[in-house]
């Protein structure tokens, strides 16, 4: 036996007494939420509220300890995770006479709405779902939500109980952890001992990208409608569960600001019905109650509107419920305490006061106006299926679409409880073409999707899918336009006439042709190239060096034809893959929801042969991204997050604080995602950009990007010079042109607005660019593109034409800007290239037609 010395025995014993110390403090901790008192937050935390900022591990701690006592009232429910692992939860509340029958409540409302079959009783216990923390720097929500929860535990508080008798409360005291925690951690790092109100104090400067974000850089508040993100496909499951009566969304605005409750701002969408926009002059009334009493400031009716259906108001609204924004000023930049222009200070404390009294006061609406709110939420769902409104009665997506974006347009319809059929024979009738923009007969198809407007969901339907949104306001917050069949890049019709949606879905098989038996050795596989599945196929193929090539020119093979940018994927040059090779295609093309077709030969009826010299090879790209500051932290979140999550394929990303040192020579692509590059590229780095391009590189610069090489030496594309000569012409006809009224200020600098509208881009599809597209692409231009076209020497691939405008808002000055003006293209620069991309084919991951453009940057062009 080995003897140990006396010291090195102390050092052990030591440590085992800390471990001890650790194991009984980690089971204290697993049982405290549950035992002893119930504790208020500054009993639980150790300090007031308003004192600091709550990481979100601690946070749900308290939501732990309060739901842990409070078995009969409450019940803690994770619905879901971030992109960084930290749990999303809700926290369901009721009566102890209601919470023994949730589940009933819950499919109740199901019932009223028509989702599920059954009578539903308006006799029942309003659904009031409250949300925090959307964007994640704006804190103060989940500080709020800490108070809100005691009060809503706490058996003392005899108004909230009487309340609860009528209303189910459900709380999510964060919806964006990732960003939330980047903002705490990162405050709570920089701030002083005592907090600075001084504005100039770095602890009023977030770094970026800034906490407002998911851990992809998306605003998670632009994401209700299309659900690109991981949180929000969580909670829209939850949420279309319960499909509450009242929701309401916490939010932050600038420091200086007060705070900002319903009714909202014009323009209101023109679906939200008389009694939604009559009850949120409702709400309106019980907060101004709580906030005159406290002689607090506030203001209604200005800058947030009820009308494009992304966020946290209007998304709920268009599925029944009152949505509604709350925006308390502080914000990312408020801290602990802000010097705010009119010489007061706000306090984290008064931000956390006002939000909490909104949350009671909503809470107060729902419970004593539940009758009338369950009521008229049963009429807007029977409404909804029995009378649906607006002129088209059926939408239809031709079966001849893509198969695989087809496939995620009726995913996207599932998640969203939208209900479709197939028509079940060819007809003949007048309807809306989306590709046309007119009115004409067109045949409906068998197979075809159908979108009935009678269903509970039509509100939604009619919102998502109608053509040109009426307006009835030019100032609004965000996009104006979005119709579904332009997002995804469909074939669609709008009737008028309600059809026969009964007929059986295509089958999609993953591999056909006459070589398609699983046992077959053919001789090749074709993949057409259409949509975000077929590059998802591709960059799988190339991470299991499968050798793959695409045609440049079409071709015809076994009664087949094949546009450019085909895949090829021959046996020949992959015989080192063995066995393997045809397991592998036929995985890959089922994983990545595509077709492939198995060909016998090499020979083409028309065209060119599968070994012909215009068959190019593909080679696998190593790909950078530039990030940091300077560049929008939104667009390059659109560039990680498709690599990452909607292609799975490997991108380095270098930061602007070190990319001059950065060597490029390893490196096929580098994407410039929009952004200011003033004081990224020095002359002397971009001239070394220039270098990299000539020997071979592929530069993509995407709209700001694009904007900063315009004009610049050795890059083609050019700004459109002013015509000083017309300007001076219209002041000299009328000299008073300068004079405007203040007041018209921001509705004059309207007319230079271009707000999220659809756009008709004439392509040259002979450019591998442009391959798996028509001579037309939808883009949703939020921007005026003052470029001329690219001369010699460059490629027009993408232009707006005279006439191209199809839907949303876009100012009268703005909308001859965008006339006859370059859009994409690109430019031969030595062995390189350089891809100008003006409009932004990644816009917020939901827009799915411009995937494929930006695909081919990638992946073809150049190659």
């Amino acid at each position: 036996m080995r003897t140990i010395p006396f010291a090195t025995s102390l050092r052990a014993g030591s440590c085992w007494l800390l471990l001890l110390s650790l194991l009984a403090f980690t089971a204290r901790a697993q049982t405290s939420d549950a035992a002893g008192p119930l504790l208020t937050p500054e009993q639980f935390l150790g300090y007031k509220l308003g004192a600091q900022f709550t990481p979100h591990a601690e946070l749900l701690r308290y939501v732990a300890h309060i739901t842990a006592h409070t078995p009969g009232r409450m019940k803690l429910v994770r619905y879901g995770s971030t992109y960084e692992q930290r749990p999303l939860e809700v926290v369901q509340i009721a009566s102890p006479e209601t919470f023994g029958r949730l589940e009933d409540v819950r499919r109740n409302n199901l019932r009223l709405a028509g989702i599920e079959s059954g009578a539903g009783r308006v006799q029942e216990p309003g659904v009031c779902w409250l949300s925090y923390n959307v964007h994640g720097n704006e804190a103060v929500s989940s500080e709020a939500v800490m108070q809100v929860l005691y009060d809503l535990a706490n058996p003392q508080d005899q108004q909230m109980q009487d309340w609860l008798k009528n209303t189910v409360v459900i709380v999510d005291p964060c919806i964006n952890p990732d960003g939330h925690d980047r903002y705490v951690n990162w405050y709570n790092r920089v701030r002083n001992q005592q907090p600075n109100a001084n504005p100039d104090s770095w602890e009023h400067h977030e770094p970026w990208p800034g906490g407002r974000f998911n851990h992809y850089y998306f605003d998670l508040n632009r994401d209700w409608a299309w659900q690109t993100q991981q949180e929000t496909r969580q909670r829209i499951s939850l949420y279309n569960q319960w499909l509450p009566q009242v929701h309401a969304d916490f939010h932050e605005m600038g420091p200086n600001s007060t705070y900002y409750f319903s009714p909202a701002a014009k323009p209101y969408h023109a679906d939200l019905t008389a009694w939604q926009r009559q009850f949120q002059g409702v709400l309106g009334d019980y907060n101004k109650v709580a906030f005159d009493k406290n002689n607090w400031l506030y203001f209604t009716r200005e800058v947030y509107d009820l009308y494009a259906p992304t966020y946290g108001d209007t998304w709920p609204s268009f599925n029944g419920a009152i949505g509604m924004t709350y925006e308390q000023g502080g914000g990312g930049p408020a801290g602990l305490a802000y010097a705010r222009l009119d010489g007061d200070t706000l306090t984290l404390a008064q931000r956390i006061a006002h939000h909490h009294a909104a949350s009671r006061a909503t809470i107060q609406a729902t419970a004593e106006r539940h009758d009338d709110l369950l009521r008229e939420f049963q009429r807007y769902f029977g409404n909804a299926a029995t009378k649906p409104q607006g002129e088209y009665k059926s939408y239809v997506m031709a079966a001849g679409n893509d198969p695989g974006q087809l496939r995620a347009f009726t995913q996207y319809l599932d998640r969203n409880q939208i209900r479709y059929g197939y028509a079940p024979k060819r007809i003949k009738t007048k309807a809306f073409n989306y590709y046309t923009g007119k009115t004409s007969d067109v045949q409906i198809e068998p197979r075809d999707v159908v979108i009935s407007m009678y269903q509970p969901k039509s509100t939604l339907v009619k919102v998502l899918f109608e053509p040109r949104p009426q307006l009835e306001d030019s100032l609004t917050y965000d996009i104006t336009s979005w119709a579904l069949p332009y997002a995804f890049g469909l074939k669609a019709y709008a009737v008028a006439g309600r059809l026969d949606a009964s007929g059986a879905a295509a089958p999609a098989p993953a591999v056909t042709g006459s070589a398609a038996a699983a046992d077959a050795r053919p001789y090749a596989y074709l993949a057409r190239w259409n949509s975000l599945q077929d590059i998802r196929f591709l960059s799988r193929l190339l991470q299991q060096k499968v050798k793959v090539r695409y045609a440049e020119k079409a071709f015809e093979a076994e009664g087949q034809r094949y546009a450019p940018g085909t895949l090829i994927i021959t046996r020949t040059g992959n015989e080192a893959l063995g066995a393997r090779f045809d397991q592998l295609v036929r995985a890959q093309a089922d994983s990545a929801g595509t077709t492939v077709l198995a060909v016998k030969s090499g020979f083409s009826t028309t065209g060119s042969d599968l070994g012909s010299g215009s068959v190019r090879f593909v080679k696998r790209p190593n790909v950078a991204v530039v990030a940091g500051q300077g560049i929008d932290p939104t667009a390059f979140g659109e560039v990680w997050h498709f690599f990452e999550q909607q292609l799975g394929y490997p991108l380095t990303v270098l930061g602007t604080d070190y990319l001059s040192r950065v060597s490029l020579s390893k490196y096929d692509v580098l994407i410039l995602p929009d952004g200011n590059y003033t004081d990224v590229y020095s002359d002397r780095s971009l001239e070394a950009l220039k270098a990299w391009v000539r020997d071979g590189g592929r530069l993509i610069a995407l709209e700001g990007a694009a904007r900063f090489l315009a004009d610049k030496k050795g890059f083609l594309l050019k700004t459109k010079a002013v015509d000083s000569t017309a300007i001076k012409k219209e002041q000299k006809a009328n000299p008073y042109l300068a004079l405007r009224r203040y007041g018209d200020a921001e509705r004059d600098d309207a007319g230079d607005a271009v707000q999220g509208s659809i756009y008709r881009v004439q392509l040259d599809n002979t450019h591998p660019l442009a391959f798996g597209y028509g001579n037309t692409y939808f883009a949703l231009v939020r921007n005026p593109l003052k470029y001329s076209f690219l001369p010699q020497g460059g490629w027009n691939v993408g232009v707006i034409k005279k006439d191209s405008y199809s839907a949303g808002f876009t100012g009268s000055k703005a909308r001859k800007e965008l006339s006859d003006t370059f859009v994409v293209g690109a430019q031969d620069m030595g062995r390189g290239s350089v891809v100008y991309l003006g409009d932004n084919p990644l816009f917020r991951a939901f827009w799915q037609g411009g995937k494929l453009l930006f695909g081919n940057a990638v992946f073809l062009v150049g190659q």
